[in-house]
């Protein structure tokens, strides 16, 4: 097999992931797993390599929200459609940072920032089981002891839900796993105090924030 023809399928992934072309990147994806690229591959030196540039990017103020929304709905999609089923399919690990329980919170269906934050953290190699939104705090607890997760995350858009954010803590605390979990949250009305208030672990503003937290948290700082 060409691995040089390979590694030009994998760098068309990253480009079409840059340039927010679903059409394309979808194409590229499937033409990858046609030549026989194993999908681990495609999403470590393709779609990660491709949202982490856009993160960057976003950072340095040269792309904007909008373009982060689009690069991850579109990483997303090429993940739930074509990557994932296969990786069921055949069987394969990716090598995993750690397990995070990520959703919105109890009578909140804003979702954009929260996937976002799922794509971003899932291209930093963390394994990423997302609950949706409007998410009760015992369903946080319920995920994160079936997974056995290192990570419960949650986003609250609006300031009349950002008190389910105290339930599951709290619930965490009941549950009997509060120290065996970092705990962290984000959305539009959350500040770092009100993250400190609840007794939670840290707060994160966008996904980029998120994975530079998640890796201080557990340790995996280079």
């Amino acid at each position: 097999m060409n691995s040089l023809h390979n590694e030009a399928i994998l760098e068309e992934i990253k480009n079409s992931v840059l340039s927010m072309d679903a059409d394309v990147l979808l194409s590229a994806i499937k033409k990858a797993l046609s030549l026989g690229i194993d999908p681990i591959s495609i999403v470590n030196e393709g779609l990660s390599k491709g949202l982490n540039v856009v993160g960057e990017k976003f950072e340095k103020g040269e792309y904007f929200l909008m373009e982060l929304v689009t690069a991850a709905e579109i990483t997303k999609k090429a993940i739930d459609e074509l990557l994932q089923p296969e990786i069921l399919k055949r069987k394969v690990k990716r090598k995993s940072l750690g397990k995070i329980v990520i959703g919105t919170v109890k009578g909140d269906i804003h979702d954009i920032g929260k996937n976002i934050v799922s794509a971003m953290l899932f291209a930093a190699g963390f394994e990423v089981f997302d609950l949706g939104v409007d998410v009760p705090a015992t369903a946080f607890v319920m995920k994160a002891k079936e997974v056995n997760a290192d990570v419960v995350a949650a986003s609250a858009l609006l300031s009349t839900t950002m008190s389910y954010q105290r339930d599951i803590v709290q619930a965490l605390v009941d549950a009997g796993i509060r120290d065996k979990v970092k705990v962290i949250f984000g959305g539009a009305p959350v500040t770092a105090e009100w993250v400190e208030k609840i007794g939670g672990d840290g707060y994160a503003e966008n996904g980029v924030e998120a994975a530079r937290l998640l890796k201080k948290l557990l340790s995996l700082e280079d």
